[in-house]
């Protein structure tokens, strides 16, 4: 379609000849850039790209593994197997220790399990971020490699 510049009034009688709409689509413009199309199919066809995008678009799903200052070699190993399920399959993992009462005075414990626990994950994930303390947790970011 050729694209020319129009009075208003022409525009909108072009457009009513047609039986389609005139849309404004750069109102900025000098002069301002119009166009002759069916609106409510344009409007459909936007919905439709949108739902497509969304659909494609990749939801990033986080599990939580939980762990306290004096875990055990096998409570260790059986969480570690959940989480190389969890990175192969696509989710985050965050791991934490939670420090009750008097097991604060652990952390420097904490934070070795959670770095063992970094260092095992190696080969499935890469650390997004290393042991940190907030309030009584200690936490790690464990993502999938692509």
């Amino acid at each position: 379609m050729e694209s020319k510049v129009l009075g208003i009034r022409e525009a909108i009688r072009m457009a009513q000849e047609m039986e389609l709409d005139l849309v404004e689509i750069s109102p900025k413009a000098v002069p301002p850039v119009c166009k002759i199309i069916d609106y409510s199919k344009f409007k459909y066809e936007q919905k439709k790209k949108q739902k497509e995008i969304k659909s494609k678009s990749q939801k990033v799903v986080v599990k939580e593994i939980r762990f306290g200052p004096n875990t055990d070699d096998h409570d260790f190993n059986f969480k570690l197997k959940h989480a190389i399920g969890f990175l192969e399959g696509g989710a985050k993992v965050k791991a934490w220790v939670q420090f009750r009462g008097r097991t604060i005075i652990f952390k420097e414990r904490g934070e070795l399990l959670l770095l063992r626990f970094a260092q095992a994950l190696e080969e499935y994930g890469k650390i997004e971020q290393l042991p940190k303390l907030e309030g009584r947790r200690m936490s790690i970011f464990v993502s999938p490699k692509k």
